[in-house]
């Protein structure tokens, strides 16, 4: 037991939880407005938060809510779709430390999980002995265990490996009453083991389903893909396992504790076939005949997810390599098998097949297991992919997971297409065309007709469903928007089965009220996030948003789909790795924002939402690593949002010594520099006054700082100009001075750029705007801008040394000071090593290294640099090196992100990013192994975490210069 302070205002259940629950209790209107949305199109603010820190914690809670009246939504990712994950009621987030395996057993190929277990870290707990856990829905990284059977999720695989309730053996539960039951297969009615309040609950179960066995089997679809109502039907033979009824009750029925899974081989070889067709409905009349081939995945993409995937930095490659030329759709087939020449085998099959039907040519064969991965990434991605649309429309699930018999696929997706062209919109499709279920999204605008033409729809949609004997819920589950369509489609007999199955378990109604059984219209337009009279307050914007249409909109591009949850790949999102709290994730942030902008989010008196220190803790924590602009499918740039709301937030509070120190350094850099040795002798003793960790090492100044003794070098070289950054030419003039000695070495002519009016040194603004000063950094882009504008309009390259202060002239100079001098420059600036193998691959590149004493590279990449997938031209440059073996880090931030890690109050959290892989893996390397980091701050990071100097990328090319 806890013995935490009552906060004023706490209900009694708040009260009640915080003396009795260890773990965190969150009753703040921030909390709950982070937790009263998923990937649905609905909003409802919960009762509360709690976040459990063992199974006890959470039962604590469970008991607390039921026994206090409220009711309870267990919860994982929050990335479900149709409204499960949203109530009002006490949310129990399993996510953050419910999430361990607790028994695995290879031999017999099961596994016991807590919920909160994410499907892509159970599998890789199982890769090391050849088995996984097949239900591979698109959001492996983010989905729990949990929600995915509370859903009765499905995958991209289910034709071969089967749905949720296929592979689950066993459930331990509690019941409202406090009862615990383990769930799981029962051998026949007089073989019931248990309590003997368990043997009555099967006894009871089991009347219900003998009674309603004729409606059961009229009414229940004959598909795999259905997921709607309770799964009667699984428990009315024998033997018959009990916890199959809980799978996809969408927590309705029972809290689980645990999950006993089954698992299944992982199949040692794959092929893809990618097979273009040139018309949507040929692509549906194909894969009925495809299935005979017996793939494991028949999976489509259209014309839109192309179109899209294509426009995204982060998919765009993949999409080239493996899509040819113009389809209006493809499906993905795969082929799995141990034997390494049987899916080959079937690959050439599928080619004659689709030959014989008359598409000679039109399958573009992946072997390659790499590009395979990549292209299956692109499908995983694809409904994060579709949100990424801008405007006001956007693609709205509610008809999206309808089934129908692969026989009927062609004609029921070519009638609901002309359905959707009646109401004025179209469709987006994507997804399981091996099971007949794919995901279709008209486009609405839910905050005018949309919910008017989603009703109107919805009715058409279910009228051909029934035509075709289909299933209206094929895979997302019920929740708010599916679960009024359970009677029109299972019939008012079975439907008062339902509530009957509910009412034994759940007599007073207490879990997760309204999904499924008695449930509300989908169009209420109450429970919507854009609810009627939503709008958003005026905001004079120091950034440049036109894009999105205003910086609302851009914000409003988060679907919540929770992409944003990694934690093995990838950049994003560096603090919720280390916290995993909802508040420090980009969805968390974003959502945030959003009730900010619509004046939800309730502050202080006289305090006003977008510049009150709720937002400020909230963002407090991004470290404005840009992962979410390349790796978030819609396209949420949380660094940019974060420099407009400093900028709001400034003018209302003002800087800190510190921080006005930190921002303004490029001004008076010039004059401390020539006193360095008296800065560096009084700043460590200064550290604590000023707010900088005690732990942390100051930048030391030099006073041998680069100087441009002119404007341009002598040669008759290609011109090039070397940029120099505030933080390379005053704390690490080496690095500069390599650069420019490799560049000359090279043969090029290297320009030297200073300020027209010979004033201070140029600036990229970066300081400037990671303290909100927007105005201030205008300034120093101006002066960028002036000062290369010559170079520029001779199509000069504009070459830096730190990504972060170049990759803003590619990034935030468009929208500091959009404009056409703004982009000629963005086009025209490139880091040193991207340049470099630029040149090198055009044949350009005239640099003679020699080998090193140093046989390997350990590299690790600024967030930036992979954010604008710039990592490939570092570690083509490193290899020019003759024997020079490179190795890159797979990690996250390092967790400096400039001033951030020298603050006291972030201390912690910055070393626990670079815990995560960057400093142990560094600490492993060899002494004769370099470190290779082009990051000031990551290199000042590695020195202080583990003791070795990091090279900028140049000082190994100079190193090697062969004279």
């Amino acid at each position: 037991m806890t013995t935490r302070s009552i906060q004023p205002g706490d209900s009694a259940l708040a009260a009640r939880l915080r003396r009795e629950v260890r773990g965190e209790v969150l009753f703040d209107a921030a909390a709950r407005g982070r937790y009263s949305t998923d990937a649905s199109i609905y909003q409802i603010e919960p009762v509360g938060v709690v976040v459990p820190q063992s199974e006890e914690d959470a039962l604590t809670a469970f008991r607390i809510a039921v026994d206090e009246g409220v009711p309870v939504l267990a919860r994982g990712g929050g990335t479900s779709q149709c409204g499960q994950t949203v109530g009002a009621a006490l949310v129990i987030d399993h996510s953050k430390h419910l999430n361990q395996v607790i028994s695995f057993d290879p031999g017999a190929r099961t596994v016991s999980v807590q919920p909160g277990v994410v499907l892509d870290q159970l599998n890789a707990y199982l890769k090391p002995h050849g088995l996984w856990y097949p239900v591979d829905v698109s959001t492996s990284a983010q989905a729990t265990l949990g929600g995915m059977a509370g859903n009765n999720s499905c995958g991209s695989r289910s034709i071969q490996y089967g749905n949720m309730v296929h592979n689950v053996r066993g459930i331990d539960a509690v019941l409202p009453d406090g009862s615990e039951y383990a769930f799981g297969e029962v051998k026949g009615d007089s073989h019931v083991e248990g309590p003997a309040g368990f043997q009555e609950l099967v006894k009871r179960i089991r009347a219900i389903a003998a009674r309603e066995a004729e409606e059961i089997e009229h009414r229940y679809p004959k598909l795999l893909r259905r997921v709607g109502g309770y799964n009667l039907d699984m428990v009315s033979g024998i033997p018959f396992n009990l916890a199959h009824l809980l799978v996809g009750s969408e927590g309705t029925l029972a809290y689980s504790r645990r999950l006993h899974l089954n698992l299944s081989p992982l199949p040692k070889n794959k092929t893809l076939g990618v097979c273009h067709f040139q018309t949507f409905y040929k692509a549906m009349e194909a894969p009925q005949h495809i299935v005979a081939l017996k793939p494991t995945a028949v999976e489509l993409v259209d014309r839109t997810m192309i179109g899209l995937a294509r426009s995204n930095p982060a998919f765009r490659a993949t999409v080239e390599q493996c899509v040819r030329g113009d389809p209006d759709a493809v499906l993905l087939v795969e082929f799995a098998g141990d034997d390494r020449d049987e899916p080959i085998r079937r690959l050439k099959q599928l080619v004659e097949l689709m030959g014989d039907r008359g598409l000679p040519g039109s399958v573009v064969e992946v072997i390659d297991p790499g590009v395979q991965r990549d292209f299956w990434e692109v499908r995983k991605a694809g409904l994060n992919i579709m949100m990424s649309m801008k405007g006001d429309g956007k693609p709205v699930s509610f008809i999206e997971d309808c089934a129908v018999p692969l026989e009927h696929l062609a004609e029921y997706t070519d009638q609901l297409t002309r359905v959707f062209e009646k109401h004025g919109t179209r469709g987006t499709w994507y997804a399981h065309a091996s099971v007949g279920c794919l995901h279709v999204r008209p486009v609405l605008d839910m905050r005018k007709e949309g919910a008017t033409q989603m009703r109107a729809i919805a009715e058409e949609a279910a009228a051909l469903v029934k035509q075709y004997k289909g299933a209206y819920s094929g895979e997302h589950g019920d929740g708010l928007v599916r679960s009024e369509w359970i009677e029109p489609f299972f019939g008012p007999k079975l439907t008062r089965a339902f509530g009957e199955i509910k009412d034994l378990f759940d007599p007073k109604g207490l879990l997760n009220p309204g999904k499924i059984v008695r449930p509300s219209k989908q169009d209420n337009r109450s429970l919507f996030r854009y609810k009627p009279g939503y709008r958003t307050i005026p905001l004079k914007t120091a950034l440049d948003w036109s894009e999105h249409g205003g910086l609302d909109k851009a914000v409003e591009m988060c679907n919540n789909n929770g992409h944003c949850r990694k934690f093995d790949a990838g950049t994003m999102c560096p603090s919720y790795r280390v916290t995993r709290d909802e508040q420090h994730l980009t969805r968390g942030r974003a959502n945030t924002l959003r009730l900010a902008l619509s004046g939800q989010l309730a502050v202080k008196e006289n305090e006003e939402a977008f510049t009150s220190d709720e937002l400020h803790a909230t963002l407090d924590l991004c470290v404005s690593c840009k992962g979410c602009r390349r790796e978030c499918p819609t396209g949420v740039d949380m660094a940019k949002m974060k420099v407009e709301f400093l900028h709001h937030y400034r003018q209302r509070h003002g800087l800190r010594l510190k921080d006005r120190l930190i921002a303004y350094l490029p001004r008076y850099a010039p004059l401390v520099s020539r006193f360095s040795f008296f800065v560096n002798a009084i700043q460590g003793a200064a550290k604590g006054f000023l707010g900088f960790a005690p732990q942390r090492s100051l930048p030391k100044w030099r006073g041998d700082a680069f100087r441009e003794s002119s404007g341009a070098a002598t040669g008759a070289g290609r011109e090039v100009v070397l940029l120099v950054d505030t933080f390379n030419r005053y704390f690490e003039p080496e690095n500069a001075r390599a650069a420019l000695a490799v560049l000359r070495a090279a043969g090029y002519t290297v320009h030297l750029p200073q300020p027209a009016n010979g004033s201070r040194p140029l600036c990229c603004g970066r300081t400037f705007l990671a303290a909100g000063l927007v105005d201030e950094a205008k300034a120093e882009a101006r002066r960028m801008i002036e000062a290369l504008k010559p170079y520029v309009e001779h199509g000069v390259p504009v070459v830096g040394l730190e990504p972060s202060c170049l990759l803003g002239l590619r990034d935030e100079f468009l929208s500091m000071l959009p404009g056409a001098e703004s982009a000629e420059l963005a086009l025209n600036a490139h880091l040193f090593e991207e340049f470099l193998a630029r040149e090198h691959e055009a044949g350009r590149l005239k640099l003679d290294l020699k080998p090193l004493a140093q046989k390997k590279a350990l590299l690790h990449g600024h967030c930036h640099q992979k954010a604008f997938a710039v990592m490939p031209g570092v570690e083509r440059v490193l290899k020019l090196v003759p024997g020079l073996a490179v190795e890159t880090i797979e990690s996250s931030c390092c967790g400096m992100a400039g001033a951030f890690g020298y603050e006291a109050v972030h201390y912690d959290v910055s070393m626990k990013m670079a815990e995560l892989s960057l400093l142990p893996k560094v600490r492993k390397a060899n002494p004769d192994e370099l470190i290779v980091a082009d990051g000031t701050s990551c290199r000042h990071q590695i020195h202080d975490g583990a003791g070795r100097e990091a090279m900028h990328v140049a000082r190994v090319l100079e190193r090697a210069l062969a004279k």
